[in-house]
């Protein structure tokens, strides 16, 4: 099947593209809009000039692939709140780090930190100035402060703070993420400082809000764990912020993650119980009609009591053109339903192309769309039990096909008991979904027996207990996998010509294949040329020293680190991977490092220097020694002065105003990040 003969995929494809340059390339919305007009007026005036022609051209279809690309920039930029005057960003961003007075409505609620609980939160007024956008809060945790509600408005006296960046290298982006969600600031505020103006629900998430609020009262009352609680609340309510992180990493080392995100597993399972339970509506007058709006009504109700997430977003966009075409009595095709409902979300959430789930979701299904009739009809059992598992089996395997590249460049880790996990629990899953539906109606309306409750929360804990029991089989778990944006690349070429020759045998076909595999085999080999030779880094960790010397595809690493901070630390693992680094060493500080022609002299809390006629580049202050930091640098006139977290804050705020005043560079990793000296 050729599915560039699908016209929706084709412009499908045209809007991604425009979605990609809208968001590396920073095009005003005026000259974005503009554009998009102006291709429209070409557009129309080659639709109308080839109705009157008999022989057809190519201007129609060339104009119409690129008023897609337009919308996709244009999309982008009308997402974008900062595009607009009213943004506070527009109105109050000479004054950041400055005190304001702001009103703001409680949006989402986030995983609470260690210090901090988190919220999203939309900005409403600024200093009595009506304005808009998003921002990050966190409220340093308070036991004898209830958390804040969907939909709460409050005011405060706060400070906005930029988003920090990725302090280490290979660490997570999480302002990146952000960014993408259109967040750009955040909120550090005390609860003795907020005051709360209203708590009425006002928009529809409030609502969902309250729903979900209601359910989890009436479920805690028969006494379901607090584990069994949050895998309820994940599979049935789109929430994740309870799940433990041991439970969490239970799910990801067996391949199950899926299980816990509300998608088109789920969705379907649903729409096919709601199908059977819908039937008798088909038999009264305008039945099909009826009973299509009811059931994309309940997914759609369904779909924001979950929160809207991109994978449930994703999953009932998809499930209702499925349902409306059942209506119609029009035969599906599957590529034509995954390129609507990609290109319907895309339009109105253009930004969700870079969410991981979002990824993960199309090429698993694009994945057993396309591989799994060809593994399917390598055997076909007789026996109907066995069959539904060898099907099931087929497609897990057909869904890793699509997504191991791209899991291995998120994750950097490979579940290869994927198939035992997947095989236990999704020809279960419908029975879980079904029976869960069923236990939290009787539970809303105080009908649920406690025998039911019972049952149900032990299939809950089975399930979890098996998925623990898959995630500690260690040895056939993968970890700590190097693979990087050109490797995933190269995988897909090469999965996509191994599918193709499998498919039909012949010599064009061999020839892709031969050249998948030879562009496989270059993205590794150039992957480890570019790795880093020679480097030496000095690493952020607050209250703590932590460097590394690489050379010759070896990191040796010095620290200071005591037992648990060393076990729970992941700045060096994070770097060996991002940059393919195989053998690592441990060693202790040196008082001076001679890196080629370069020389670091490190001073620490004891401030002793000898230094003799050696003249270092650089001196790196550790653990706050109490030096005369003028009397040093007139002595051995270093080109820079370099301090990490270790020290404490008001020496770094002397040493700064000193090397202001000298008008030497000064380099501290806690806002600069981590300091890499190429030799």
């Amino acid at each position: 099947m050729q599915l560039f003969n699908f016209t929706i995929i084709k412009l499908t494809i045209c809007l991604i593209t425009g979605i990609c340059i809208g968001y590396l390339v920073n095009v005003s919305l005026t000259v974005s809009f503009c554009i998009t007009a102006l291709i429209l007026l070409l557009l129309a005036a080659s639709y109308y000039i080839s109705k009157k022609q008999f022989i057809k051209t190519i201007w129609f279809g060339f104009f119409s692939f690129l008023i897609m690309i337009s919308l996709g920039i244009l999309s982008v930029n009308l997402h974008n709140q900062k595009n607009f005057s009213k943004h506070y960003s527009n109105k109050f961003l000479q004054t950041e780090d400055s005190l304001n007075t702001i009103s703001f409505r409680i949006r989402e609620v986030l995983k609470s930190g260690n210090y901090y609980d988190k919220y999203i939160i939309d900005i409403l007024k600024i200093n009595d100035i009506e304005v808009n956008g998003k921002s990050l809060l966190n409220i340093k945790k308070d036991s004898l402060k209830p958390t804040l509600n969907i939909d709460d408005i409050l005011i405060t006296r706060a400070e906005f703070k930029s988003l920090i960046p990725p302090l280490n290298p290979d660490q997570f982006d999480y302002k990146s993420y952000l960014e993408k969600q259109h967040i750009y600031h955040q909120l550090f505020i005390k609860n003795q400082f907020l005051l709360r103006a209203n708590s009425k629900i006002h928009t529809v998430f409030g609502m969902a809000a309250i729903i979900r609020k209601h359910i989890n009262f009436q479920l805690k009352k028969y006494k379901f764990t607090t584990e069994e609680l949050a895998i309820i609340n994940a599979l049935f309510l789109g929430q994740r912020q309870d799940i433990s992180q041991e439970v969490f990493s239970n799910y990801a080392n067996a391949g199950a993650i899926h299980i816990l995100a509300v998608s088109g597993l789920h969705i379907g399972i649903i729409l096919i119980i709601l199908n059977f339970l819908f039937k008798p509506i088909e038999k009264l007058k305008n039945g099909y009609l009826f009973k299509t709006i009811l059931l994309v009504s309940i997914l759609w109700g369904f779909a924001i009591i979950a929160g809207l997430s991109a994978s449930v977003t994703r999953a009932v966009t998809m499930f209702s053109i499925v349902a409306i075409a059942m209506h119609l009595k029009r035969p599906t095709n599957i590529y034509n339903t995954l390129a609507i409902s990609m290109f319907v979300i895309l339009l109105f959430k253009p930004l969700f192309l870079f969410d991981v789930g979002f990824q993960l979701s199309y090429l698993a299904v694009f994945a057993i769309v396309v591989i799994d009739p060809f593994l399917y009809n390598l055997w076909k059992p007789k026996n109907w039990f066995l069959n539904k598992y060898w099907h099931t089996l087929t497609i897990t395997i057909s869904a890793q096909f699509g997504i191991i590249p791209i899991s291995l460049y998120y994750f950097h880790q490979f579940p290869s008991l994927f198939f035992i996990s997947n095989l236990v629990i999704i020809p279960l899953l419908g029975f879980i979904l079904g029976f869960g539906i069923f236990i939290i109606l009787l539970a809303s309306f105080n009908k649920l027996p406690q025998f039911l409750a019972d049952s149900f929360g032990y299939i809950i804990s089975t399930m979890n207990n098996f998925v623990e029991w898959i995630s500690q089989q260690h040895t056939f778990l993968f970890q700590n996998i190097s693979f990087n944006l050109l490797q995933v690349l190269a995988s897909y070429v090469l999965t996509i010509s191994i599918v193709r020759l499998f498919i039909k045998k012949n010599y064009i076909r061999l020839r892709f294949f031969l050249i998948g595999v030879l562009f496989f085999q270059i993205s590794f080999i150039y992957t480890q040329y570019q790795s880093p030779k020679n480097e030496f880094i000095i690493f952020h960790k607050s209250r703590n020293s932590l460097i590394g010397n690489i050379s010759n595809n070896k990191i040796t690493v010095t620290h200071n680190f005591d037992s648990i901070t060393s076990s729970k630390n992941n700045i060096i693992t994070n770097y060996m991977i991002g940059n393919h680094i195989n053998s690592i060493e441990k060693d202790t500080f040196k008082n001076i490092y001679m890196l080629n022609k370069k020389v670091v002299l490190v001073i620490d809390s004891l401030g002793l220097y000898n230094i003799k006629s050696l003249k270092p580049d650089y001196v790196y202050l550790r653990q706050s020694p109490k030096i005369n930091l003028n009397r040093l640098i007139d002595s051995i006139s270093p080109k820079q002065i370099i301090a990490d977290g270790s020290n404490y804050k008001s020496y770094i705020q002397q040493w700064v105003a000193i090397c202001e005043k000298r008008k030497l560079p000064f380099h501290h990793t806690s806002k600069k990040g981590a300091f890499i000296i190429k030799y």
